[in-house]
Parts: structure tokens; sequence; C-alpha cells
């Protein structure tokens, strides 16, 4: 495919310092985007060898998911070696190149740090396993039985179970959020605050322009380890776990989203403001306050530069008076928070699906993405308007799927691989067989024949991010006047030299609205901007923007 030539390139010149402050942030799941060595399991040369497709979206940056050193019980979310890549992956010298490359296309690297547990292959754990008095005993979180032998409280595990693990060579419990193969640090332990401080530099050093943070409220714990009080019924969310469940059933207030992480964070963006352009892009998990915490981890310029929250990653459906809501709420408890949105990743059903939308709505959220206040991410495929895959329960790799078949049928459908090239046998992802199944409902719309038609989801795609970077007020302006009218959401974006006029029709029926007065031009027409004089009809789908010079 010829992406060489797209106006949309960028040298690295052209990147702003603020790179991340509206930016566009294309999410790479590496195991599944492209495998170069035939073993059926993406890797670093592989993302290396599409690099100029992603640059030819338009985009600010990519985000790397984990390929440290891992034994892969979480797909690298349960990290050995911090500092090193596993060899499934490639080798540091594939990282080097890869960012080298990347840099030449005007791309900034983040890559996905988790910090807030490592696996228990880690040395750190196989030391501190080991005795309760050895230099690295407090480096996780370690406590008593009760006196009946049951675990020190009741906080769940977001993978099913309770959140303790006995062990039978220290004679206690350790703390695992998600599985037990994934302790948890010790963030009261400052020796541990040290080493990870000590792991971020080394990728700064590496040339990485950022970081994305895994889990980030979930970094330290009640001290106290007090017992999480029950959640209402009417106030269980299941944004972060299955409804299925039982961790919907507490209030975790004591097991994550401690005062104490503030302090903690700002440690953290003070190292990464030693390196000019760099930036940390913080996932916020908690259903009930979860765009409280945002504002508190990006408030003022000491903390994280932006966090994203669950709000659009819901089953529930982006209406207009939810939107409206989301927005309220964050101007409310966060009003100079900069928040970064995000409608699907590796842990979500695919909002294609999620939502079930059609091909019209589809390119509607895309505009209303490139719209809204905010940095965006953008998952892989995204571009393509992949729905989720079906995949069968004997290919499950996901532990998550695993636990709660039927019910909840886990990550793996929107971790399936890429699809490049539509007629070939793994639709060009690897010349062996993949780890997961490749999606043959996902290859009709695989890039090849999207490159061909100038009219579909890729090339919306990149006239919708196109339009974002086109105008400084989508970028990084203020969003102000938003409204809901019936199933229309309006608002207005402005920085000091322009102003963009919004409104997006979320429902199933036309809906009439009255356009602001004054010189108004129609923008993003190529998109499917309509307009009129004085009032507009939106059908469903449709959407209208403006924009006139600030006076």
């Amino acid at each position: 495919m010829n992406v060489q030539n797209n106006a949309n390139l960028k040298t690295a010149t052209e990147v702003s310092p603020d790179w991340w402050r509206g930016g566009v942030i294309y999410q790479i799941y590496p195991r599944s985007f492209q495998d170069s060595t035939g073993d059926g399991i993406g890797d670093l040369k592989g993302i290396a060898q599409r690099l100029p497709y992603i640059a030819s979206l338009g985009v600010d940056a990519i985000w790397i998911s984990p390929f440290f050193k891992s034994p892969m019980k979480d797909f690298g979310y349960d990290v050995s070696d911090y500092r090193a890549i596993d060899p499934m992956f490639g080798t540091m010298d594939d990282f080097g190149a890869l960012l080298e490359q990347a840099h030449a296309l005007g791309l900034k690297v983040m890559i996905d740090l988790v910090l807030s547990h490592t696996s228990d292959q880690h040395p750190w754990f196989s030391e501190s396993r080991a005795n309760r008095d050895n230099p690295r005993s407090d480096w996780y979180v370690w406590a008593d039985a009760k006196p009946d032998g049951t675990p020190p409280n009741n906080w769940l595990s977001i993978f099913g179970g309770s959140a303790w693990q006995w062990d039978s060579r220290r004679q206690q419990y350790y703390l695992h959020n998600f599985l037990t193969s994934q302790p948890d640090l010790n963030f009261h332990c400052t020796d541990v605050q040290d080493a990870l401080l000590d792991v971020a530099r080394f990728w700064l050093d590496m040339g990485v322009d950022g970081f994305r943070l895994d889990t980030i409220n979930f970094y330290f714990h009640d001290s106290q380890l007090r017992d999480n009080p029950a959640l209402p019924m009417d106030q269980r969310n299941a944004s972060i776990a299955p409804q299925v469940n039982p961790y919907n059933h507490q209030d975790h207030l004591y097991s994550k989203s401690q005062p104490e992480n503030i302090a903690f964070l700002e440690r953290l963006r003070a190292l990464t403001d030693e390196y000019e352009g760099r930036a940390c892009l913080g996932e916020v998990g908690d259903a009930q306050r979860g765009l409280e915490i945002m504002g508190e981890y990006t408030s003022g310029d000491k903390r994280m530069h932006t966090c994203y929250a669950f709000e659009f990653l819901e089953k529930r459906a982006l209406t207009a008076a939810y939107a409206k809501q989301v927005f309220d709420q964050l101007e409310d408890k966060a009003g100079d928070a900069w928040p970064c949105w995000a409608f699907s990743n590796h842990d979500v059903q695919r909002h294609a699906s999620r939502w079930g939308l059609n091909d019209a709505a589809m390119r509607q959220y895309a505009v209303l993405m490139m719209c809204l206040r905010g940095s965006a991410c953008l998952y892989q495929g995204e571009e393509l308007g992949l729905p989720e895959a079906d995949v069968p329960f004997e290919d499950l790799q996901d532990p998550y799927g695993i636990e709660f078949w039927p019910e909840f049928k886990g990550r793996d459908g929107c971790r399936t691989p890429m699809v490049w090239t539509a007629q070939d046998e793994q639709s060009g992802f690897s010349t062996g067989k993949p780890w997961l199944p490749v999606s043959s409902a996902q290859a009709e719309r695989a890039v090849d024949q999207s490159e061909r038609d100038t009219q579909s989801m890729l090339h919306h795609y990149r006239r919708a991010i196109a339009l974002r970077h086109a105008h400084p007020a989508l970028m990084s302006g203020a969003q102000v006047d938003m409204a809901q009218q019936g199933s229309v959401l309006t608002f207005l974006r402005e920085d000091a030299t322009e102003q963009v006029y919004c409104a997006f029709n979320l429902g199933t029926d036309a809906a009439e609205i009255t356009l602001p007065k004054g010189n108004w031009r129609v923008i993003g027409e190529d998109l499917g901007s309509v307009h009129a004089a004085e009032t507009v009809v939106l059908d469903a789908a449709q959407f209208c923007l403006l924009t006139r010079e600030k006076r």
C-alpha cells in the first residue's frame, strides 16, 4: 500500500512539545498487530513494518501495550523484568530501531508501564516471599491471616474471588488485585517507589516519549487494611468488571485510590519533566469516582498530563443526555482536568458491537471523538470500523473470559489479529497459525480493501483526524455551552482566534435544531457535515460543524 505520500504525514520538527494536549494516540496491542517471524505472535519488527501506515492516519503518537519479559499469564501485564524485552517480541535493538523509525515519521512513542503489580516470577517477589526479614520483605503487600485463617479483609480481585492469596513460605497472605500470579507492590515502601522511578528513567533515557500508566489508581492500598463497604444494588456499575463478577458488589474505598498516591504521581511527573516533550497518560479504573479521580490526578502541572476513565468504554450507549452528564460531572468535580477519551481498547468489547452501531453511526462517532475537548485514543482496527470478533470457547486465551464464560466471554474478541490483506489466509498478520484466530468478518474490512475505497471507514478516519489538526480550537481549545436538544448534542470549541460549533444527532430519529446566528461557514463537508441558514434537520447519525473567526 502506498502511504508515504499521504498529506497527514508529519516530520519530527512539526511536533509540539505539548503534543499530548489534544493529541491523537494510536494503541497497538503487540501480540495482535503484525507478526514478522511466522510464529503467530506479533512483534516489534512487525510494528516497525507497519509504522508508515500508522503515520498515514495522521495520529500524533503510538501507545504500545506491554512487551517486557513476562510469563504471559496476563499477556504482558504480568512483568518479570521491567528492563528486558520478552524474546517473543524481539530484542532491545528491535525496539531501538522502532523508536528511531517512529520519530523519523513524526510519531511519538508511549510505552505501557505496569507499576501496580509484577509477575510472581519477578526476582523482587521471589526474594520478598522467601522470608519475613530479607531486604525486599516489605516490597509487596503481606498480611497475617485472621485468627480463623481467613484472608485479612474482604477485598476482591477483579479477576474473581478474594484479592488475597496464601503463601506457605511466609505463612502470610499477599495482595493481588488481578490474577494470583500478579502480586501487588507495596507503594508505602519508599524503596519500591525509587525502584519504579528508576525503571521509568531507564526508558526515558532510551528515548520513549511517555508512558501509558496501567491501573494508575491501584498503586496504594489502605495501610490499615479496612474492609470495603458493600455497594447498594442501584449503584453497581459494570464498567470495570462484568456484571457477573462480585467485584461490583463493593465500594472499593480502601483497596485503591488512596490519597497517598498523589505524592508518588508528583514524583513521577517531576522525573518526566526532566525530559522535554514527554507525557504521562493514566488509566483510572473506578466505576463510581472515575471522573473525580481523573481530575485529582491531572490537576495543575505537577501531576499527570492526562488520564482516561471508563465513562465512554461502558456498554451504556453514548447518547446526547449521557455525554452531557459526563461533561457536567467533569466540570463539577474537575473543571481544569485534561481528559483523554477512548471508545475501544484491549480490555472492552469493540464499540461498533458494544453500542450496536451501523456504518453511519460509526462515522459520526469518529468525528465526535475528534471534536470533544481532551486527547483521544484509537485502538488498532478501530479506524477500519472492526466489529468484535467471535472467539469460540476452545480458542479462548484470556483467563478472565475462561473464568466467567459464558455470561462474559472475556477480552479475546477485541484482541484478535489485525487484518491487513483480505485474501491472505491469515489476513496478512502472520504466515503461521495466529495465537488467536483471525476473524473472517473483520477480514472483509482489511486495510488493503479499505485503501482502495476512498469512501471507506479508513479514509473517513484520516479525514476526521486531519480536521482536528486543521483547527487548533478542536485540538486544545476550551469547550463551552454544551447542551442537549433532544437527541442532539451541541457544544462550542474555541481558542483565541476561532470558534467551532458542533452538533451531533446521537439518536435514531431525525431532529431539527436552530443554528447559531452569525457569520459561520460549514467545515467537514467531506466527512458528512451538513448546514442550513437558520435551522437544520439532522437525520440519525448526522452532524453539523461550523466555524468562524473569533473577534
